[in-house]
């Protein structure tokens, strides 16, 4: 079992215990850039829909995000298509940006015979740039797919996350009840949403209205 490890500063101060050197690196390093827990009102603009995978939450993700952009909203992100036909880790798991369409894959399959799967590291580094890019545009809403094993460990979109939620742009994501203490660590305490889209909704109404409140004071 690995021994958790500590970080007494900045964003870490909200961390009371966090899983590896590397998830706390991250914190620390996000904490030379901008002081923002100085601030004991600092609260993200996030929220992670939590996920127990009874449903396909990834489309609901998608026509969410594709109704917000109806609604005329500026929405960036990664949302997650499976391959049609497959379930489990026979899937191939593909990213898609939601600004242009473009695809990620980010799996590996270790085998016809194999029950197991791969994060594939390297897709997920070329994937972490759309979310870098959105912060260029300063848009209304970032999503992306999950905050999942990598990011639980201070890889996949990690450092990512950590600089939307510091640049005050709204993020939603998705996390499982396995990673939820550790999403709510990583994340200040941000809000966690059920499944209901109607309640995304509420949540992103409401968000919008507290970022602009920010915006001219």
């Amino acid at each position: 079992m690995r021994k958790a490890v500590r970080c007494d500063q900045g964003w870490g101060a909200r961390a009371k215990a966090l899983p590896n050197p590397a998830f706390c690196a991250i914190i620390v390093a996000m904490q030379t850039q901008r002081d923002l827990t100085d601030n004991p009102d600092f609260s993200p603009l996030a929220a992670a829909i939590l996920d127990d995978g009874s449903g396909d939450s990834d489309t609901r993700l998608l026509a969410f995000a594709i109704q917000q952009q109806k609604a005329g909203l500026h929405v960036r992100g990664l949302t997650m298509r499976r391959s049609a036909g497959a379930v489990g880790c026979k899937a191939d798991m593909v990213l898609v940006d939601i600004t242009t369409g473009d695809e990620y894959l980010v799996s590996q399959p270790l085998g016809q015979d194999s029950n197991a799967c791969r994060a594939d590291t390297q897709g997920f580094a070329r994937a972490s740039q759309v979310l870098r890019d959105a912060l260029v545009h300063v848009p209304d809403l970032v999503i992306c797919n999950r905050f999942g094993g990598l990011e639980s460990e201070g890889g996949g979109f990690a450092a990512e996350l950590l600089d939307i939620m510091a640049s005050g742009v709204p993020l939603l994501t998705m996390v499982s009840p396995a990673r939820l203490d550790i999403w709510l660590h990583f994340s200040g305490q941000a809000t966690v949403l059920n499944a209901a889209p109607a309640d995304w909704q509420i949540w992103l109404d409401a968000t919008l209205r507290h970022r602009r409140a920010l915006l001219i004071q």
